[in-house]
Order: C-alpha cells, then sequence, then structure tokens
C-alpha cells in the first residue's frame, strides 16, 4: 500500500469513524494494523507489535491460528449464518454441549448470543423472569463497586456508579444496590467481617432483590483488582439463605484467564446463571453465551410469558459458533494450565519488584494477568506513541498499566512486555 494510500485511509478513519471510548474532534491516536501473527500485529509501514492485550483480552491461541482458521473456512462453505428461530444446527449443538461439560456442575441450559454486555443484559432478564410470578417485588440487583458489566443499559447499571465509565448516564439507568468491593486480596488472609456489608444489604432488601451480579474473582475494567475466592464462596451461601440468585460475568475471566478453567472454580462454586464472551471463539468472531440452571430456566418457562424474552438477529451464529468449537478444542487439548502457570511466574518475577518505584503505588498479578497500579494518572495518548515506538501494544487506563497476553506467547516476548513497562515508567506519560 502506498503512503498516500494510507494516509487517505488514515484521513478519512479520523475525520469519519467513532472509535471505542475517544473523541471525535480530539481522537486518541490510532494505528493502521495490517494483519496479525502468533502474539504480533503488523502496522501497514511494516512495524511489528508484541500484543499485550489479546485484543480486549479475547485472542487467547493468539492470531492466524491453523485449526480456527480451517473451522471458519469450512463452516464459511456450508453457511454464514442462519436464524435460530425454530431452526438448528451441528455448531451450535456441539457449541452448547462443550459449554455444559466445561463449565461448574448444574450450568445445563444455555442461551447464545453475540457480544458480552448482550450476555449480561439476557442474564438479568432471566433473573427477573425467573422472580416474576413467584415473588413480583424482586426487580432489583445487588454488585460491588468498582465492577464492569458492559455498555448496555442493563448492564451500565450495575457497573461502578462513581468511579466506573458510565457516570455520566446517572439519573437514567435503573437504580441498584451497591456494596463495597471485596477489601481482601486474593492472597491475604480471610477475614469473616468482609462479608458484612453484603449481609446487612441482604438483610434489608432481599425482598426486592433478583440476584446479586459479580465478575467472580477479578474485577476487570472497574480496576483489575482481585479480591479472596472466600468472599465468592461467602457470597454464594448469603444468597442461598435469602433466596437471591447468583450472576457469575465470567466473560473477562473465562477459558483460563486466572489459572482455573473459570474463576468460579478458585471458590469451588456453581453460579446460578453465568456469563460468557470474549475468548469463547478465541478472539475470531463476536458470540457470547449466557448458562443457567435446569431448575431457573424451568421456572421461567412455566411462568406467565412461558419464553424467555430475548432474541439476537445472530444468536447461534453457525460461523462463530464453528470457531468456538475449534477454539474450546485447542484450549482443552493443550497444555494451558502450564502456559498459564508460567506466564503467572514471569510476571511476578518482573512486575512485583515495581511495587518500589516511585510512580508505582501497586503491582499484582493472577494467572495471566499483570497490573501495574500508578500513582498519578496516564495519559493515553502519550502512552500509545511510546509504546508503540517501544514495539508492543499495550493500552492502560486511568492509573492502570496492565497486560493479558495470548496464552502462548514466549518467554521472550513476555520478558519484552515486562521491560518495556518498566521502561515507560520513567518516562512522561502522566496526564496534567
Amino acid at each position: 500500500m502506498t503512503q498516500k494510500t494510507n494516509d487517505t485511509l488514515m484521513k478519512f478513519d479520523q475525520q469519519h469513524i467513532w472509535h471505542p471510548y475517544t473523541s471525535m474532534t480530539k481522537p486518541l491516536p490510532c494505528y493502521h494494523v495490517d494483519s496479525a501473527d502468533g502474539v504480533y500485529l503488523t502496522l501497514n509501514d511494516g512495524t511489528r507489535l508484541i500484543d499485550g492485550m489479546s485484543s480486549w483480552w479475547a485472542s487467547i491461541h493468539g492470531y492466524n491460528v491453523p485449526a480456527l482458521n480451517q473451522a471458519m473456512q469450512v463452516q464459511a462453505s456450508k453457511m454464514s449464518h442462519v436464524m435460530f428461530g425454530g431452526i438448528t444446527h451441528e455448531p451450535a449443538i456441539n457449541l452448547c454441549q462443550k459449554l455444559v461439560d466445561i463449565t461448574p456442575d448444574g450450568l445445563e441450559c444455555v442461551f447464545l448470543s453475540d457480544s458480552g454486555s448482550v450476555s449480561v443484559e439476557v442474564s438479568m432478564k432471566m433473573a427477573i423472569q425467573y422472580w416474576h410470578h413467584q415473588q413480583p417485588t424482586k426487580k432489583k440487583f445487588v454488585t460491588i463497586r468498582n465492577g464492569y458489566h458492559g455498555d448496555t443499559f442493563g448492564a451500565m447499571s450495575v457497573c461502578d456508579p462513581d468511579n466506573g465509565m458510565h457516570e455520566l448516564f446517572t439519573g437514567f439507568l435503573a437504580p441498584q444496590f451497591f456494596i463495597n468491593a471485596p477489601s481482601i486480596k486474593f492472597d491475604e488472609p480471610w477475614q469473616q467481617s468482609a462479608m458484612q456489608d453484603l449481609e446487612q444489604t441482604l438483610v434489608e432488601h432481599h425482598q426486592q432483590i433478583a440476584a446479586l451480579i459479580l465478575e467472580p474473582i477479578v474485577q476487570g475494567a472497574g480496576g483489575m483488582k482481585f479480591y479472596h475466592p472466600e468472599f465468592l464462596r461467602q457470597a454464594k451461601l448469603l444468597c442461598e439463605r435469602f433466596d437471591v440468585l447468583l450472576i457469575a460475568d465470567e466473560i473477562a475471566t473465562g477459558f483460563g484467564r486466572t489459572g482455573k478453567l473459570f474463576a468460579c472454580e478458585h471458590a469451588e462454586i456453581t453460579p446460578d446463571i453465568m456469563c460468557l464472551g470474549k475468548g469463547i471463539t478465541g478472539g475470531y468472531m463476536t458470540l457470547a453465551a449466557t448458562l443457567t440452571t435446569r431448575h431457573v430456566a424451568e421456572t421461567i418457562s412455566n411462568g406467565p410469558s412461558g419464553v424467555l424474552m430475548h432474541g439476537p438477529t445472530f444468536m447461534g451464529n453457525p460461523l462463530a459458533c464453528a470457531v468456538a468449537n475449534a477454539s474450546i478444542d485447542l484450549l482443552m487439548t493443550s497444555d494451558w494450565q502450564q502456559q498459564v502457570g508460567r506466564i503467572e511466574k514471569q510476571l511476578q518475577h518482573a512486575l512485583h519488584p515495581l511495587v518500589e518505584h516511585k510512580n508505582v503505588s501497586d503491582a499484582r498479578v493472577l494467572g495471566s494477568i499483570g497490573v501495574i497500579e500508578t500513582k498519578q494518572s496516564i495519559d493515553l495518548a502519550k502512552a500509545q506513541v511510546l509504546f508503540v515506538e517501544l514495539g508492543v501494544w499495550i493500552r492502560p487506563f486511568g492509573k492502570l498499566l496492565y497486560i493479558m497476553p495470548p496464552y502462548i506467547i514466549s518467554e521472550a516476548e513476555l520478558s519484552t512486555l515486562c521491560n518495556v513497562i518498566k521502561q515507560v515508567l520513567d518516562s512522561d506519560i502522566w496526564a496534567k
């Protein structure tokens, strides 16, 4: 591609295409990716960047994976899409069977959709419909602060109301109950007092609460915080005690990211409803799933409507289901536990010492997630330019410098990511 052609394309992009979380008048830096392979993104000028983000945590196997490419090509030669109303197909059946087999015991009924946010919307609809004819006062949700569940309106209502991305929508969102975020870190000694806020909220409001929704163990875009598994275990017990459903949003944590196949396994619990997305297709296609117990599904189905009131156009898309099947097969036949364990050890060795850096307030690692929390907010525009100059793709936000690389990343490639993080901490990347 000639420089003139590229300049024309990028000029159009800047003037007409609205990228996520950015301005049309003062857009953030944007880079033209021409191809991707393994853990590398190749820009149109030939620059190769080690991807530390797994394309927002989805490309768990890396890019241009032969098995996933083949699955899509074979399926595309048969059919790329067909409506799921009144029609089914083998890719969807096989995928749902796999999901039932690998998720915590008891999750037996699967609703497919087309994005993580929609999966959350479906889970909230399930909870409300579950209680609709049993106890119609149960119409609200309780959740923990610092949470993030997506950008659609139902999902936004259970994101952090004060420090999250959706504060400007206050007044338009359904009011929910918020409790303090778990204060005990993943590897700290447990204290039962950590459950006091949730328990008190349920004591006072359980007759209004349909479900507790949370991100198990790892709070993602709301702050990249890791909390103690016992909180999740105790939360499940409190939900049972007060007749409240538990929704586990595993969109970011599912498929091995935390060192367990699903983060709920750290607490050895089965939620009433589980949301999956991101890594479900290995980052190839947009797809999500909401799983629930047979009890919840049959209660909804025996209710006044008799059906779950949702039906996305691209629900059960055959192309997405086919590549999801191939991705799950690849994961389950790989040594992903060893890969994630290796990444975790290397991140601990490289990042934990950075807590002594003058610009760092905390360093934390869990599975293949490495987080540096800085004392000052980061200027994303300045940081993005610097990261690209140094040969990596890392996209910080707020005071968080974090990486979630593909599981296939080599020791040398991961070392490069960590070394660049160290280097950048000494640079002028701070917001004024």
